[in-house]
């Protein structure tokens, strides 16, 4: 991205064989944009500025391994997992050219990974395995207005035949009775049997229950005199006889409006050991946007999305077994938006903030509350700001999680609106009657806000923009950290990159940042240039790695029960003063639920330091973590991988 003073030049050194590193001034932190480029630069490279602020700097992969980054994990392997699928470029996804990279930030190498499917917009968490499940992504490109050629849309199709389902291919026929017009099914659909209807009292057969398929289709020939006004009933070609007599299709009006992004079954697990995809069974609904999210059993919930018609799932939620690798509904039905923010509480519900992505009813499923998923009650939190501008918000669970305290940061209006927040939010899950209450503001309204947990109990915060993706060169070059003992915002040095839509963040086991993506509608304020994606990745490191000393950790077990305890060696024992479990995150559409800092209880005995792993399987859940020691002084030593059964 050009320098937006156009005043500030960058150098570049080497990190490693595969990775430049810019350092820039380009924005440079806030508190010293005056004077003299060659002051600026003095300025900020102080050790006592750092030491406050932290300092940014740019990863810049050379060209062959740049991609358009929307997805990223940290790996158990200290590795950085990139996923790009498509990455929301046409003609990548028209040419089936599907990109990940695995990124080693402390060697500084890239490897390229065979990628299966378009992983563009999909869903993934952290396995109990080590593995990185994830469901979803895109089957089709949304198609606007003025682009569609062809009318098309939903063709529902009814079968009332109680005795055998009904399966049509890809490319049947349908014309309406009405109408008289022709459309082509673009996927196979299968229709199930009736169902037969009893009278409960007599027994008496009353009638059948059709059953339900939905197939998109499209006319079979380009122009608008081929679209459709009204509902129609639709007869299916190559059938005869009875089946003839029991399935036909009806439809609403079929035209050349918008078409949205469809979205696919398709399921992986990532192992990172072996740095492949492993293909699992697919999701029973294909979804595009959906959010997975990890239960009580260590099975995993999958959420919403946008389905292979490109509409809503319609509150029909699966669960993903890893033992199986198989999926299965949940009983009952509940509809969220997109990339709903789902958060695994310790008494085993799950906890809804609010936070979205943005498709899907404005009024339907956007409160937040507790969710009990296996009696599908939902008891909804009140006292949230600025409720109607949830999404594109973020939320974190704040720490230490055995609080339970959560705060929602930001957020937008519904779809493109220019509206944003400027709020944040905190609940507390534990009062006995949780209720939304303002945190600290911040200076702009503020969509796409990325934020990270950090090992001294701090979050960051940083980026976003005050418009929808960026536009009307909107994005915000601030970040802060919050303390949440005081709850107060440290403003902190600027970032060098705008980040908004697509963009994220990750906790690194060093302790740095690492900042990716972005996404902007358009390239200048005035709206009439195409926005560029942003490749170049940003590490952030915080102030407490420009203090004289860290504390080191070392040696002590891989595995800890919970319950259980393992012993470390530190020469700084004597100096520590936290010891914090973090699971590795995985990011998204602002969108990381994975991520939770566990308070750890330890003794110290000379250079000795034993930890003991909490009890409670919903805040530990089964899987790896960064063990990370802070001093007295706030500073935490490098993580060491442990993985808890």
């Amino acid at each position: 991205m050009k320098d937006r003073a156009g005043r500030r030049r960058a150098r570049r050194f080497a990190i490693g064989t595969a990775v430049v590193v810019a350092l820039a001034g380009m924005n440079g932190p806030w508190l010293y944009r005056f004077g003299t480029e060659k002051y600026h630069q003095y300025a900020i490279n102080k050790p006592e500025y750092k030491a406050e602020n932290g300092k940014w700097e740019i990863v810049e992969f050379p060209e062959e391994y740049r991609q358009n980054t929307i997805h990223a994990a940290l790996l158990h392997t200290g590795k950085v997992l990139l996923v790009a699928g498509s990455g929301n470029n046409k003609k990548n996804f028209d040419a089936k050219q599907y990109d990940t990279r695995i990124w080693d930030p402390v060697e500084g190498t890239i490897k390229k990974v065979p990628t299966p499917s378009d992983l563009f917009c999909t869903g993934h968490t952290q396995l109990a395995s080590g593995n990185l499940l994830i469901a979803g992504g895109t089957k089709r490109y949304e198609k606007l207005k003025g682009d569609v050629t062809k009318a098309g849309g939903l063709m529902i199709v009814h079968n009332e035949n109680p005795d055998k389902p009904m399966t049509l291919p890809a490319g049947t026929r349908f014309t309406g009775k009405g109408s008289g017009k022709t459309f082509v099914s673009k996927d196979p659909v299968l229709v199930p049997r009736a169902e037969k209807v009893f009278d409960p009292a007599t027994g008496a057969f009353l009638r059948n229950d059709p059953g339900y398929g939905r197939v998109y289709v499209e006319a079979d020939k380009s122009g608008s005199q081929y679209e459709t006004g009204t509902e129609d009933n639709y007869r299916i070609h190559g059938l005869s006889g009875e089946d003839e007599r029991n399935t036909y299709g009806i439809a609403q009006k079929l035209a050349l409006d918008k078409k949205d992004f469809q979205g696919i079954r398709d399921a992986f697990e990532f192992d990172p050991v072996a740095e492949k995809y492993i293909k699992v069974d697919p999701m029973l609904e294909a979804r595009w946007y959906p959010t997975l999210t990890t239960l009580s059993d260590g099975k995993i919930l999958s959420v919403s999305g946008l389905d292979d018609i490109g509409q809503i799932v319609p509150g029909k939620n699966e669960i993903y077994d890893p033992k199986t690798r198989k999926w299965t509904y949940t009983d009952k039905v509940r509809q969220f938006p997109t990339y709903p923010a789902l958060f695994l509480k310790q008494d085993g519900k799950i906890f809804y903030s609010g936070s979205n992505a943005g498709y899907g009813p404005d009024d339907v499923g956007r409160d937040p509350g507790i969710w009990d998923v296996e009696s599908n009650t939902f008891t909804e939190i009140p006292g949230l700001s600025d409720a109607d501008m949830l999404e594109t918000s973020a939320t974190v669970l704040l720490p230490p999680a055995q609080d339970e305290k959560y705060m929602v940061i930001g957020g937008g209006g519904v779809g493109e609106s220019k509206l944003a927040s400027n709020k944040t939010r905190l609940v507390d899950l534990k009062a006995d009657a949780p209720r939304f209450v303002d945190g600290p503001t911040m200076e702009k309204g503020t969509r796409y806000p990325q934020s990270s947990l950090l090992p001294d109990d701090t979050v960051m915060v940083s980026g976003g923009s005050e418009d929808y993706r960026g536009r009307s060169d909107s994005d915000i070059l601030q970040a802060r950290i919050y303390d949440t003992a005081s709850n107060t915002f440290q403003r902190v040095a600027d970032p060098l990159v705008g980040r908004n839509y697509h963009a994220g963040s990750i906790l690194l086991p060093d302790g740095r940042l690492m900042f990716f993506g972005s996404d902007s509608l358009y390239g200048d304020k005035a709206n009439t240039k195409p926005g560029t994606f942003e490749q170049r990745i940003e590490i952030y490191t915080p102030p407490y790695l420009y203090r004289d000393s860290r504390p080191d950790l070392s040696g002590g077990p891989q595995t800890i029960e919970r319950g259980a305890s393992g012993t470390f060696t530190s020469r700084a024992a004597a100096s520590v003063k936290k010891m914090r479990l973090i699971r590795p995150s995985a990011s998204t559409h602002v969108t990381d639920v994975d991520q939770r800092s566990i308070a750890v209880d330890f003794e110290v005995s000379g250079d000795q330091v034993t930890v003991t792993v909490p009890q409670g399987k919903n805040l530990v859940q089964s899987g790896w973590y960064m063990l990370f020691a802070v001093d007295d002084q706030g500073t935490p030593s490098k993580a060491q991988w442990v993985k808890v059964p």
